[in-house]
């Protein structure tokens, strides 16, 4: 198995890490009350997925 002779310096280290970073979700539109919703997920306005009602919500009043 590998086993390093000297250590890697910090510098060098995070010159490795530069590409793995956090990208933000990807999100679209709702078909039905219009509202930014994240892909594959069910609106957490209105409860609709791919146009038929998932989720009831209750009416806030």
């Amino acid at each position: 198995m590998a086993h390093p002779k000297r250590k890697h310096s910090k510098a060098r280290r995070d010159k490795r890490r530069t590409h793995f970073k956090a990208t933000p979700p990807t999100t679209g539109t709702c078909s039905n009350c219009g509202s930014s919703v994240q892909y594959h997920r069910v609106c957490p306005e209105c409860g609709y997925y791919r146009g038929k009602p998932a989720v009831e919500k209750k009416a806030t009043a």
